[in-house]
């Protein structure tokens, strides 16, 4: 009795004409995934990378345990400019520094109070005016160490280094003690803040 219902069975032609097929569908799937892992490891490792924020140096604007996309290919192009938020290595101490630039080759630098001069002209830091303006409404200095120093003592920034200070001038271990950075040390520049979620932002350099 028929019941309606065609059942065949594959031939052994069909299944022979299927499996070039899967092969096939395989070989796409394996090289998706091998150009995947390639430009996972090209952004990961040669274009940009993550550093998670160490430490109370960069408040205000950057905070311990934060996540930031540091770009690693923009100094590549050009040098890094004065208020740009920088990611360094550190060799002595085997580790990564993030701090902001001040002063390039051939800047003569003066930080007294808290009054910063370059080239002898003051010059205002706006991501940090508010911090300033809340310590003297207290009566207090925003900053602690002047610069120069006893530890630093040559105001002029050699050929191919930085002088770098951490936006929390009171709290920050940077050129006025560590001395001045070497571009070769710079791993790139601090571009966006993606975690948490809640303090995700473009980083200014202003």
């Amino acid at each position: 009795m028929e019941n309606g219902n065609n059942l065949t069975n594959p031939t052994s032609e069909e299944l022979l004409e299927k499996q070039p097929r899967v092969k096939s569908e395989m070989i796409d799937w394996l090289k998706a995934i091998i150009v995947a892992i390639v430009l996972v490891f090209i952004i990961r490792w040669l274009l940009f990378a993550p550093f998670i924020v160490e430490g109370a140096s960069m408040e205000p604007n950057f905070k311990t345990d934060e996540r930031v996309v540091v770009n690693k290919m923009i100094y590549d192009f050009r040098d890094p400019k004065p208020s740009e938020v920088v990611v360094f290595h550190v060799r002595k101490e085997q580790k990564d520094f993030i701090k902001r630039v001040i002063g390039v080759p051939g800047d003569k630098i003066q930080y007294q109070g808290d009054n910063l001069y370059v080239n002898g002209k003051k010059v205002e830091e706006p991501y940090i005016q508010g911090a300033i303006q809340e310590a003297h409404a207290k009566g207090e200095l925003y900053n602690n160490v002047d610069f120069p120093n006893g530890i630093v003592k040559d105001s002029k920034v050699p050929e191919g280094y930085l002088f770098v200070m951490g936006d929390h001038r009171n709290n920050s271990r940077d050129s006025r003690a560590i001395g001045f950075v070497s571009m070769k040390d710079i791993v790139g520049r601090a571009d966006v803040i993606f975690w948490p979620l809640d303090s995700a932002k473009w980083v200014k350099h202003k």
